[in-house]
């Protein structure tokens, strides 16, 4: 039995999907499974032992349009799958789950148009249940019960080296983790908040690592001078320096993370990490949130959520939902997690 699951969303989005793929790897432990992924998260999951394949979807580049992506379906359809499941609601989703050709293929219900692209929908009952059980309902038509509810995440052995050894070459004592930046903009903590919690983790005594994407080096750069810290023996600069699987690895050790809602800090708390997560347009309730050993701080205003990801800038034009979110309630949030490793 051949089974293709695509998602290729956003680095969270991939990650959250894991739990179905456990949960289909367990139904059908002889079928060989295919993960879709958009581009450049191949790697993240190349050591999972459930999966025969993943593949990459270059849906803003070598994937763009309609021609390639019809391309794209022929060649899916000569790899004869006998099961699609894929959470992703857009059309051109739905195409290719019909040019797949599978018998069996499981979608949402909405959009309508749905109906025609997939054998067998479900409701995504938003707002109703959270992203993981959202994602886990595309097993209820094939009978499955037995659900895996949390992500196993698999990092290739490379990576995890790298991140050991840097790990064992630090000072003793806790380790707190940033990630300032952000995809969307109004995601993003204000920056001299996130310098003053770097300082008091500093001062406490823990080790401090500051981690940013390529594209997010000038506001780990702001972010490091807000802090009047000097990169040194307990705090390390590690902005642009990781890649993916390398950054899951190095992540998972953490005795603490402090971000905002991001691809990122799913990767965190999959991997076992303590983390303080800073939502601002986004909310808890949408679906998104971290598991495990996690702290959500949001505030109760009534614009919020202003968005599924969070609009480019502030409707409202004030950003309160990030600004009234002060460094004293981050740091009480983080100093207790770093607490319990003898902080």
């Amino acid at each position: 039995m051949r089974i293709g699951v695509w998602n290729t969303a956003f680095l969270g989005d991939a990650v959250l999907t894991l739990p179905l793929l456990h949960t289909l790897a367990r139904a059908y432990p002889g079928a060989e499974l295919h993960f879709f992924v958009r581009r450049g998260l191949a790697g993240l999951f190349a050591a999972q032992p459930e999966l025969a394949g993943v593949h990459e979807f270059d849906k803003r580049g070598g994937d763009r349009g309609l021609r390639a992506a019809m391309r794209l379906g022929r060649k899916l359809a000569r790899m004869r799958f006998d099961l699609w499941v894929s959470p992703h609601q857009s059309l051109r989703s739905g195409l290719m789950a019909r040019w797949t050709t599978a018998p069996r293929r499981i979608g949402y219900s909405r959009p309508a148009y749905n109906h025609y692209f997939y054998t067998h929908t479900v409701d995504r009952a938003f707002g109703k249940a959270d992203e993981i059980d959202r994602l886990l309902r595309l097993a209820r038509p094939l009978g499955i019960t037995d659900l895996v509810t949390e992500p196993r995440l698999v990092l290739p052995a490379d990576a995890e080296a790298q991140a050991e050894a840097f790990f064992a070459a630090l000072p003793p004592g806790p380790v707190l983790g940033v990630h300032p930046g952000s995809t969307w903009p109004t995601k993003q903590w204000p920056e001299d908040y996130y310098g003053q919690v770097m300082a008091r983790a500093h001062a406490a005594g823990a080790t401090v690592l500051l981690f940013a994407g390529p594209d997010e080096k000038d506001c780990a750069a702001r972010v490091l001078a807000a802090s009047g810290l000097t990169p040194g023996e307990r705090l390390r600069d590690l902005s642009g320096a990781l890649a993916l699987p390398a950054l899951a690895a190095h992540l998972r050790r953490l005795s603490c993370y402090l971000t905002g809602d991001s691809g990122p800090m799913h990767l965190a708390w999959a991997g076992g990490a303590p983390v303080v997560a800073l939502f601002g347009p986004t909310t808890r309730g949408l679906g998104f949130f971290p598991r495990g050993n996690s702290t959500v701080l949001e505030l109760d205003l009534d614009c919020r959520p202003c968005g599924l990801h969070g609009p480019r800038a502030c409707p409202k034009g004030h950003h309160r939902c990030m600004r009234d979110l002060t460094p004293d309630a981050a740091w009480d949030a983080v100093a207790a997690k770093l607490d319990r490793v003898g902080g």
